[in-house]
């Protein structure tokens, strides 16, 4: 596959360590399909999507201009923690054609989902807690737990969607806790272009 025919994605992390860190190890494994940037704002929910909606239309503008391109694909990843605007960050993100990958409470719970179900919600701290003792690492994923993930990563997705059917039919708002869509950001990294 050719360098025109990958898929560029450029990527908005809440997180400094835990995201970049995961994301990039998924981009090394797919550098063939896709092409993956972090950009080097970090924030909450709000702030990111707006930085993303601001560098998006910048890109478009430039194109027009003869001066640059767009990527094709516009990320945002943050979780849910106690964000009070999250709902407006969700809808801007609609509005502006920015997609997102939310974790509720965290981006942990995603980690977690490798190992084992979790249906009950959990309070962020929890999550993390129990991340860390099935990783054996911090904030920082280590190498070996980025491999870990990677080989359970196709169980975790049948849990992320078991999640989200599970809310649909006991009738809880989307993305209640626990919950998370960030399967759908590795899938767009390790899909070929279409």
């Amino acid at each position: 596959m050719s360098v025109a025919e990958r898929r560029s994605i450029l990527i908005f992390t809440e997180g400094k360590k835990t995201e970049p860190i995961y994301l990039q190890h998924w981009y090394r494994l797919h550098r063939d399909r896709a092409i993956v940037v972090i950009d080097e704002f970090h924030g909450g929910p709000l702030q990111l999507v707006e930085t993303a909606c601001a560098r998006k239309q910048a890109d478009l503008r430039e194109k027009k201009r003869g001066r640059g391109d767009t990527f094709d694909e516009y990320w945002c990843v943050f979780d849910v923690d106690e964000h009070h605007n999250l709902d407006q960050a969700v809808e801007l993100a609609f509005k502006g054609g920015i997609s997102i990958a939310v974790s509720n409470p965290c981006i942990e719970l995603w980690f977690m989902i490798h190992f084992k179900d979790q249906w009950a919600g959990l309070h962020r701290h929890d999550a993390q807690d129990r991340a860390e003792e099935l990783l054996g690492c911090g904030k920082a994923p280590t190498v070996k737990a980025l491999e870990l993930l990677v080989d359970r990563h196709d169980v975790a997705v049948s849990r992320a969607q078991a999640l989200d059917k599970k809310h649909d039919g006991d009738g809880s708002p989307p993305r209640s806790n626990p919950s998370t869509d960030l399967w759908r950001l590795i899938q767009k990294i390790r899909s070929p272009s279409t």
